[in-house]
C-alpha cells in the first residue's frame, strides 16, 4: 500500500515536469493536518469540525452558505416557500452527477435526482442508522405509520418538503452535512463501510485513505459549479490530510512548509506566532497570512433563575440587580487581552454573537462600569455592612483562568465569589439537571439563524430535555418566539429576534463574556481562503500561486 502512495505522489510531482500545465497541476496540492483524527467520511455522522471539513469537500446539499452565511443555491438552483411556511419546493439542477464508482453501471457517475434526497433524508431519520443529525429533519411531516412522507419527489428535478409546522430556520439547516445527498446504490453496496467508501457529488473524491496516517482527495473533473468567470471548480488538483496528534509538531511542520494551513491558536505556539496584542509576529509576515473573523460561539456566564429549584434557597442571584451588577463588574476587554491574546471579541452586546447574518451589534449589552455595579447593589440593600451572600462560579479546568479573573474583579466590588472546578462529565450532568446556580458555559451555533441561540430561553426548552439551562420563563419572550416561528418575512422575523435578545439582557439571565473568532494561519502562496462564521473549510475556490 505504501508503494501505491509513493506512486501517486510521484505521478503528481514528477510526471511531465517540463510541461507548464503539469507544473501547475503538481503545485495545486493543498495540505492540512487533522490532529483529532477522522473516523468517518459518511455525512450522516459529521457531528464535529474534524468530520465536517472532509465531508464538505466530498458532498453537496440542496443549498449552501456563502462566506457571510447567506443561503445560496447549490444542487437546488431555486426554491419557493408556501405562505404558511410549511411547504418548501426545490427545483434541482440537471447537471449534477455522483462521483464515478463501481456501484454504478460501467463505473460512471449517475445523475442526481429528487428521489436521491428523499432517500438521503429517510436514511438520516432511520433509527437503525442512528445518525446524530436526525434532529435536523425531525420537523418533517410523517404519516400515521411513522414513515417519512414529508419529502416527495414530484419528478426528477422537483422536490417537495412538507413540515409539521412552520420553521423559517429550516432552509439554513439544510446546508448542514447531515442533509448532503448520497446514492442508495453505495449505501446498499457498502453498508456501514460507506464510511470509508464515500460517493458524493462534491468538488473532490476519495483517492486514498490509510487511517491515522494519510488521507488524499482528488479533483472531481465533472464538478458542476464554476467561478464568476465561468471556469470549472475546483482549482486544486488534490487535498492531502495528515494526522499529527501533537500540536507543537503540527506547528513545526507548518513552519517548515509541509502544511499549508493551521486553524486556531494553540498554547504551545501562541507566543511564537502572535504578539502580545494578538497580531501576527513580524518574523512570519513574509511566509504566513493570518486570517481572522467572527465565529458563531458565545462564551457566557449562565444564572439559574428558577425560584422553585431546591438549590435556589437564599440565592442572591434571583435578584435582577445582583445579576446586572455582575454584568457591569467584568472588564471584558482586559480579560481578553491578558488571558486570550485578543483572539476573541469582548461581548458588549447580546447573546446572539457577532457574525450572525443581519444581526451584528444590535443589542446593547454590559460594558465595564464598576460604579454602576456598586450602585445596583446599593439599590437592593447590599453594602459593606450588609454584603452580598457568598455563591460559587462553576466551571471546568480549561476555563479556570477566566473564572478566577471574574472572581477577583467581582470580589473587589463587594461580592464573595468562590470558584468550583468540576470534571467535564460531572459538570455537564450538573448543568443539565439544574444543580448549578452560577456557571460558565458556551453555545456554538449549529446553524446560522438567531433562533438557534434564542431557543435557549424558551420556557418549553427547560433542561434536562432542552437547552434552557437558566430556566428563564417570560411570557413576552415566549410570545415573541412563537411569532418568529410563523413569520416567513426575514425582516419581520429579525424584529422579533432583536426584541428577544434585548429581553434576555434586560433580565440578565446570562452575562455574555466574549464572542469567538475564527483564526487561520495560511501559507503566503495560498489564495482564495477566507474565514466564515461557521468555520467551514471551503477548498473549492482555493488555489496556490507560483512564486
Amino acid at each position: 500500500m505504501r508503494y501505491l502512495v509513493f506512486s501517486f505522489i510521484l505521478i503528481l510531482f514528477l510526471f511531465a515536469c517540463n510541461n507548464p500545465q503539469e507544473d501547475y497541476k503538481k503545485h495545486q496540492i493543498f495540505r492540512y493536518n487533522e490532529s483529532k483524527s477522522i473516523t468517518t467520511l459518511d455525512p450522516a455522522f459529521a457531528r464535529n469540525q474534524a468530520l465536517i471539513w472532509p465531508a464538505h469537500q466530498l458532498y453537496n446539499g440542496l443549498v449552501q452558505l456563502d462566506d457571510s452565511l447567506n443561503i445560496k443555491p447549490c444542487i437546488a438552483k431555486g426554491w419557493s416557500i408556501s405562505k404558511d411556511g410549511k411547504i418548501f419546493t426545490f427545483f434541482l439542477r440537471t447537471d449534477v452527477f455522483f462521483h464515478a464508482s463501481e456501484v454504478f453501471p460501467n463505473g460512471v457517475g449517475r445523475k442526481v435526482n429528487a428521489s436521491d434526497f428523499v432517500y438521503s433524508f429517510n436514511r438520516i431519520l432511520n433509527p437503525e442508522v442512528a445518525s446524530p443529525g436526525a434532529w435536523v429533519l425531525s420537523i418533517l411531516d410523517k404519516n400515521k405509520s411513522g414513515s417519512l412522507n414529508g419529502c416527495i419527489a414530484i419528478n426528477d428535478s422537483v422536490l417537495q418538503v412538507n413540515l409539521k409546522k412552520p420553521f423559517p430556520a429550516f432552509l439554513g439547516m439544510l446546508s448542514m452535512p447531515y442533509c448532503y445527498v448520497v446514492p442508495n446504490e453505495a449505501i446498499e453496496r457498502y453498508g456501514k463501510e460507506f464510511r470509508n467508501h464515500p460517493v458524493g457529488t462534491g468538488p473532490f473524491y476519495l483517492k486514498y485513505w490509510k487511517e491515522g496516517e494519510k488521507l488524499i482527495f482528488r479533483r472531481n473533473q465533472n464538478y458542476f459549479e464554476r467561478d464568476k468567470c465561468g471556469n470549472h471548480l475546483p482549482y486544486l488538483e488534490a487535498i492531502s490530510i495528515t494526522f499529527i496528534a501533537d500540536k507543537q509538531s503540527e506547528f513545526l511542520e507548518f513552519v517548515k512548509g509541509n502544511i499549508d494551513f493551521i486553524s486556531s491558536v494553540n498554547s504551545a505556539s501562541k507566543d511564537e506566532l502572535l504578539t502580545r496584542m494578538g497580531s501576527l509576529n513580524p518574523r512570519y509576515e513574509a511566509k504566513v497570512k493570518m486570517l481572522t473573523g467572527p465565529y458563531l460561539n458565545t462564551e457566557y456566564i449562565g444564572i439559574l433563575v428558577d425560584s422553585t429549584s431546591q438549590s435556589s434557597k437564599s440565592n442572591p442571584l434571583l435578584i435582577p440587580n445582583v445579576r446586572k451588577a455582575v454584568g457591569y463588574g467584568i472588564d471584558r476587554a482586559k480579560m481578553i487581552m491578558y488571558l486570550r491574546s485578543n483572539m476573541f471579541y469582548p461581548a458588549f452586546n447580546g447573546f446572539v454573537p457577532i457574525g450572525m447574518p443581519n444581526f451584528d451589534r444590535v443589542t446593547k449589552g454590559f460594558n465595564y462600569n464598576p460604579v454602576l455595579s456598586q450602585e445596583l447593589l446599593k439599590e437592593v440593600g447590599f453594602s459593606p455592612a450588609n454584603p452580598v451572600p457568598s455563591f460559587s462560579l462553576s466551571t471546568t479546568d480549561d476555563y479556570v483562568d477566566i473564572c478566577e479573573f471574574i472572581q477577583n474583579q467581582l470580589n473587589e466590588l463587594g461580592f464573595d465569589i468562590k470558584v468550583d472546578v468540576y470534571p467535564g462529565a460531572a459538570y455537564r450532568e450538573m448543568l443539565a439537571n439544574s444543580k448549578l446556580n452560577f456557571f460558565r458555559a458556551s453555545w456554538v451555533g449549529d446553524y446560522a439563524d438567531p433562533e438557534n441561540y434564542l431557543a435557549l430561553f424558551n420556557s418549553e426548552n427547560f433542561s434536562p430535555s432542552g437547552p434552557n439551562y437558566t430556566h428563564f420563563r417570560n411570557k413576552n419572550f415566549d410570545n415573541l418566539y412563537s411569532c418568529s416561528l410563523t413569520e416567513v418575512s426575514l425582516q419581520k422575523r429579525l424584529m422579533y429576534y432583536k426584541e428577544m435578545d434585548s429581553l434576555v439582557i434586560a433580565n440578565a439571565v446570562v452575562i455574555p463574556l466574549y464572542y469567538d473568532k475564527v483564526v487561520r494561519f495560511v501559507s503566503s502562496d495560498i489564495e482564495g481562503m477566507v474565514c466564515n462564521p461557521m468555520n467551514l473549510l471551503d477548498l473549492k475556490v482555493v488555489k496556490k500561486v507560483f512564486k
